[in-house]
């Protein structure tokens, strides 16, 4: 079963482009139907390009209007224009300017690509390729340019015009309109382009850089929600504040924009000085958001700042090179996170995260390098590799190399590559330079697709006293290939804690597994140890090693590594809930001896940290999720296997810890009067108090329900109200229908609260769920061209809620199905991001998987899709 795919573009190919353009000079006179844009571009023959080549541009559902060389008309025979292409057939072997002028309907772009409107604000969205749908250009990273830019609109439909760079000019155009030039000094690939035009409130502050420069900091909101943006305005300060610490990097323009808008594909847009963002990393509330809405505001800011020098000032030279300022900026954002709220329970969520996204993502059909050898749409390969494995990347050099080393090769890396379109190997290059180290075989990294795994022996010696480690590594489909450079923190820990050992091949607690097998060995070990292995998660790896619930609870009880903690305690959980799934489990009423330890043990747990560390014990009491046990099982899944064990783990756990989280849940309610904080610590209590009232209504629901229905009724911030309302919501009866008939009624006029609304009913695990969410596609509030309702509601249901998703029946497959298509004739990019929940498809049991194979099949055989969809389905039916 094949569906056709777009042609392919493959790195081995690339070569520079033919011609250069040193200067864009924009005129653009907004309209709401119909907005001109005239281009002037001053270009040049490139002298690593072909000297004879003709100049070709390239276009997306243009109209051109006018066409001048020099400014002169140029002649019809000279050129030929089509909605997707400009070539000039002939142009000048020395410097000339071309003047393009193109007409486009702002309104009618429901791709949200190029230039459109969103609730009536002029916006843009450029990357990858989307300048092209603005005015025939070279839209490819490596053509860097500097712009200066003219916006003229209505003044009262628009009275807010923004640009790139610096604000030079400003003023009256006559007929009730008005214009504003801004002008980018930093060259820069187009797109990196933005404009903004429309009603929008503004709140700002002053900010003096190290280098003594002041800057104007505001964040551009719809009228009315200016109360929301303070926390994003002060998330823009600190980090600025934190990269000029931490990297050196100072800004570099007298004003730092973001403008946040309701209709976004993504989640936001670093363009240069003029950052655009999905509202929903905007705007914050105790009302409005949880804690985890504040924390990705804070690190969806710091990341598109950080942008600025890891992806602005010194950009990509091609789309295969994505990996490097995406991986190495989310590395950035993860660090400053880390410094701003607790390093290790930030680390658990990073590696949470990897292990959701990236690692299905590796093992299925859509797995790809983390920098790709082709691609067929550049949009599709906006990946968890490309950004989480990207980030795994950067912080393996760092262990490697040490922090001092890596922050002088960082140094270099800007300096060496300030205003250039840099390669993976130039980034590399830069280390290579600080240190003399060859990294070639570290790049392989970069080369291969795919989760290595390391197998792990340990042999203790009484007698000698010693203990020996033996490893192996494999990665599926490389195995005669050489060997990756694996960093693997590690440690050995005995009954009474920490054993200091020696081993001489281990460096600040850091083993380098560089080859297929290899072994070392301690001395001087008085115990049998049980060894703690990939600390603070130093690979993204997977590690085999025999181990016993004993040794993993002894991990959890004495490590010092709070990763491995909390990996101590999943690996426990995991045997548990696998185990169960089998057909010769026992029954659900028989919790086992196995199970018993595991709970006496997080009961010893909180007794003795919970109060100390409540953030990490929220994290501790959280079991893997059904998608991570799914993972774990790898092939045959029943989904509704899982949830029954899971669900049967977690009522025993509830009911062994009994009053102990009756206890927490009490003693972590915020007092009376006391204001709303998203510090980290106030977070962590609400994060433990909300975990303990998701186990004693699964140990309990009429217990829990009436303890979740007046947290509900009572809650004074968003973060505990919704944590009541998802406990309620997986109680069937008319206390949950009645909660969320009060939640949705309360929020009827905040989109992006009733997308918290929509989620929770899309995951409920029930097989009245197809029907409710095919209801709530007819909701006054959802809307199917906007991004955030979509995923809110049908991507959910289809990456959250895998019993009802994946039903034996096939009618979650086919309501997916259904969605997709009638997204993809307004918005592909949308459409293809919904159309990876498939990807998992092979890992199911037998009858479900024949019932993806039909319902992919009857897709595909259908016809008329997008290149987008027709990308992500090719490879999901060929490599599945």
């Amino acid at each position: 079963m094949r569906t056709e795919s777009p042609t392919l573009i493959r790195l081995e190919d690339y070569r520079p482009s033919d011609h250069l353009i040193d200067t864009v000079e924009l005129d653009v006179r907004l309209h709401p139907r119909e907005t001109r844009i005239v281009a002037t571009l001053a270009l040049r023959p490139n002298p690593d390009g072909r000297s004879d080549a003709p100049l070709l541009l390239d276009g997306d559902d243009l109209t051109l209007t006018r066409l001048s060389l020099d400014g002169e008309i140029l002649d019809p025979a000279a050129y030929s224009a089509t909605a997707s292409a400009l070539t000039v057939h002939e142009p000048p072997r020395q410097p000339f300017t071309l003047t393009i002028e193109t007409r486009v309907d702002p309104t009618a772009n429901t791709k949200l690509m190029g230039l459109y409107r969103s609730s009536g604000v002029y916006c843009t969205q450029c990357e990858a390729d989307g300048f092209r749908r603005i005015t025939y250009f070279l839209d490819r990273p490596d053509v860097m340019s500097v712009y200066t830019t003219r916006i003229e609109a209505d003044a009262d439909e628009a009275p807010v015009l923004l640009g790139n760079g610096n604000l030079t000019e400003a003023g009256p155009a006559g007929q009730g309109r008005h214009y504003a030039i801004w002008h980018d000094p930093h060259p820069k690939p187009a797109y990196l382009f933005a404009l903004v035009g429309g009603r929008l409130d503004r709140v700002s502050r002053p900010f003096t850089t190290m280098e003594g420069r002041p800057a104007s900091l505001a964040v551009y909101v719809e009228p009315g929600k200016s109360d929301r943006a303070a926390y994003a305005l002060d998330a823009i300060a600190r980090s600025m504040t934190w990269d000029e610490e931490a990297f050196g990097r100072a800004y570099d323009l007298d004003v730092f924009n973001v403008v946040a808008v309701s209709d976004f594909n993504m989640g936001a847009m670093e363009n240069k000085g003029l950052n655009i963002f999905n509202d929903k990393y905007v705007l914050a509330s105790p009302d409005t958001a949880t804690d985890a809405d504040y924390a990705a505001i804070e690190r969806i800011i710091a990341h598109e700042y950080f942008h600025n020098w890891s992806g602005n000032r010194v950009t990509c030279r091609d789309w295969f090179q994505l990996c490097l300022k995406e991986g190495l900026t989310v590395f950035r954002d993860q660090e400053f996170s880390s410094d701003m709220r607790s390093r290790a329970v930030h680390r658990i969520g990073e590696v949470r995260t990897l292990r959701a996204r990236q690692f299905p993502e590796d093992a299925g059909p859509l797995a790809h390098p983390v920098r790709p050898r082709a691609y067929a749409e550049i949009n599709n390969f906006y990946t968890a590799t490309v950004y989480e494995k990207g980030a795994e990347i950067v912080r393996m050099l760092r262990s490697l190399i040490g922090a001092a080393a890596f922050r002088a090769g960082m140094d270099r890396y800007f300096a060496d590559n300030d205003g250039r379109a840099a390669t993976v190997e130039d980034f590399l290059a830069a280390f290579s330079a600080e240190t003399g180290r060859d990294l070639s075989d570290f790049a392989r990294w970069y080369e291969r697709p795919g989760t290595p795994v390391v197998s792990v022996e340990g042999d203790y010696d009484a007698a000698a006293r010693t203990y020996c480690l033996r490893f192996r590594q494999r990665l599926a489909g490389a195995e005669d290939s050489p060997p990756l450079v694996i960093p693997i923190a590690l440690g050995l820990v005995g009954e009474g804690g920490p054993i200091a050992a020696a081993c001489e091949r281990v460096g600040e607690g850091v083993f380098v597994l560089d080859r297929a097998c290899d072994e070392i060995v301690f001395s001087g070990v008085d115990e049998r140890p049980v060894p703690s292995l990939l600390r603070g998660f130093s690979a993204p790896v997977r590690i085999e090693m025999a181990s016993s619930d004993a040794d993993r609870l002894r991990l959890l009880a004495r490590d010092t590594d709070s990763f491995n903690r909390w990996q101590a305690a999943q690996s426990v959980a995991m045997r548990l809930i696998v185990e169960r799934t089998r057909a010769d489990a026992p029954p659900a009423e028989d919790a086992g001896p196995d199970a018993r330890a595991f709970v006496e043990a997080l009961a010893t747990f909180l007794d003795a940290e919970a109060l100390s560390d409540p953030a990490f014990a929220a994290l501790v009491l959280g079991l893997p999720s059904e998608g991570d046990v799914a993972n774990e099982i790898g092939g045959d899944v029943d989904p509704d296997a899982i949830h029954r064990a899971r669900r049967t783990l977690r009522r025993q756990i509830g009911q062994g810890l009994g009053r102990r989280l009756d206890s927490l849940h009490a003693a972590m309610t915020d007092a009376t009067g006391v204001a709303f904080s998203p510090d980290a610590a106030s977070a962590g209590r609400r994060a433990l108090r909300n975990a303990a009232l998701d186990l004693i209504a699964a140990a309990d629901e009429v217990r829990g329900g009436e303890l979740a229905a007046t947290q509900f009724a009572e809650a004074a911030t968003m973060t505990d109200r919704l944590a009541a309302l998802s406990t309620l919501a997986a109680i069937p009866g008319e206390a949950r229908e009645a909660a969320l008939h009060a939640f949705g009624v309360r929020y009827a006029d905040e989109p992006l609260v009733l997308d918290k609304w929509f989620a929770l009913q899309a995951m409920i695990p029930e097989d009245g769920t197809i029907s409710r969410v095919a209801a709530l596609q007819g909701h006054p509030a959802f809307a199917i061209t906007n991004p955030n309702r979509v995923r809110a509601l049908l991507g959910t249901f289809a990456m959250a809620n895998p019993t009802q998703f994946a039903r034996p029946d096939g009618a979650g497959f086919r309501l997916m199905a259904d969605a997709i298509r009638t997204i993809d004739g307004t918005n592909p990019q949308l459409a293809a991001r919904l159309l990876t929940a498939f990807g998992s498809w092979k890992m199911l049991e037998s009858g479900r998987r024949t019932q993806a194979t039909v319902t992919l099949g009857e897709f595909a055989s259908a016809g008329g899709l997008s290149r987008d969809v027709a990308d992500i389905l090719g490879r999901t039916l060929e490599n599945g």
